[in-house]
């Protein structure tokens, strides 16, 4: 089916609030702040994380299988378009509701503190369902919360999955499959996690600073962002999507930045606009040396030097699976309700690498002067899975 795909409704969380319009708030402050150091998750060592600001919380209704702090996580999101959601499902019926969600962690959380208790108890603890770490059992949770019947699965390509989430909505509305698409994203910390990039030697102890001479790697996070899609108009179209895989390395990228320039024209085509027509640029951006390196010579050769860009994730950190589905969020509120123009700021030290090339990075405060019409977002991930995301002002 031909026509818009129409992003009508949005909720997300974290580091920067609970609910998207303390997002918002925290996003536009005056003197934007970076996530702090804590050593919760390394007990000893102080890292800068995106942990989410408030308590979450599980249903109380949730089965064992089901309960995970992954979820909780999903459900803060969830509770913020709620209403739509279910208005959509009394409308077109719970079979014509689909569900896409990127994740990675699952529970994680749960299957970590389940091992510390059997290798001290020798047993597993009462109650615990290894089912709970599968990466579908966000989309089993969201599925069970709301009683839709529709096609329900998660997608788990390391930091394109949230944004591959959208992408995979936005096909089966213009199959004619559904009638709604929930999609999105969620990761919560865990320990495991955080190991597994400090043996990477990809985390940074130190805030990150994408594009600085100075980074050093990425600062992790958590959150949640979530959609409702279809073909009914709402404040925002997605109308490009690109995807790609490059499998140039199992975790670095391909440094000629191909597969990223691919992606990013793919979703320029299918909007059917010139690469002069963005307004801002949601910069995947993870103050990694090689991805940095990469995509601000892709960016440069498909967008020029001149779109304003920033990288957020000094401000929310990495929330892996989620961040395209976050991200997307952040140009949500870059785009909707905002007359001046307002832009994302890349928070860093100002020192400027002189071997990459020179993008227009977003200084604290600054605007467009005009309300922005275009926003792109850009997501590259493990194995060389690339996305972006083109949305746009209905």
């Amino acid at each position: 089916m031909s026509g818009p795909v129409y992003l009508q409704a949005m909720g997300v969380v974290n580091a920067l609030g609970l609910g998207s319009a303390a997002v918002r708030d925290a996003l536009f402050a005056p003197a934007p702040r970076g996530i702090p150091a804590t050593d919760f998750y390394t007990p000893g060592r102080p890292l800068h994380l995106g942990v989410l600001p408030g308590d979450v919380a599980a249903r109380p209704g949730d089965p064992d299988r089901l309960r995970s702090r992954n979820n909780a996580v999903l459900g803060a999101a969830l509770d913020e378009l709620r209403p739509r959601i279910d208005a959509a499902i009394a409308r077109f019926g719970p079979q014509r509701v689909a569900i896409v969600l990127g994740v990675s962690t699952g529970g994680m959380v749960e299957g970590e503190a389940a091992r510390r208790f059997q290798l001290a108890n020798g047993r597993w603890p009462d109650g615990f369902d290894y089912a709970v770490q599968e990466m579908g059992n966000a989309a089993l949770w969201l599925q069970r919360e709301l009683g839709t019947r529709g096609p329900a699965h998660t997608i788990s390509t390391a930091c394109s999955s949230g944004a591959k989430a959208l992408a995979s909505g936005a096909r089966l509305l213009r199959a004619g499959l559904v009638d709604v698409v929930i999609a999105g994203g969620v990761d919560a910390l865990t320990p495991f996690t955080i190991a597994g990039f400090g043996a990477l030697e990809s985390v940074s102890a130190d805030r990150c600073l994408p594009m600085s001479a100075n980074r050093r790697g990425i600062n992790l996070g958590e959150g949640a962002a979530l959609f409702l899609m279809g073909r009914d108009p709402g404040p925002v179209v997605l109308t490009g999507w690109g995807e790609g895989s490059d499998a140039h390395h199992m975790s670095a990228p391909d440094p000629s930045g191909q597969g990223a320039m691919a992606v990013m024209r793919q979703a320029l085509a299918r909007a059917g606009v010139a690469s002069d027509a963005i307004d801002y640029l949601n910069l995947h951006g993870t103050a990694t040396p090689l991805n940095d390196a990469m995509e601000s010579t892709a960016v440069a050769e498909v967008l020029g030097l001149d779109v304003a860009c920033s990288s957020t994730k000094p401000l929310t950190g990495h929330t892996l699976a989620a961040a395209g589905a976050v991200e997307a969020a952040l140009c949500w509120a870059t785009l909707v309700d905002n007359a001046a123009g307002r832009l994302p700021p890349h928070l860093w030290d100002g020192e400027r690498d002189a071997a990459l090339p020179a993008l227009h990075l977003v200084a604290p405060g600054e605007t467009l002067g005009r309300a922005p019409k275009r926003a792109l977002s850009t997501s590259f991930a493990f194995g060389g899975s690339n996305a972006a995301l083109l949305m746009e002002v209905a």
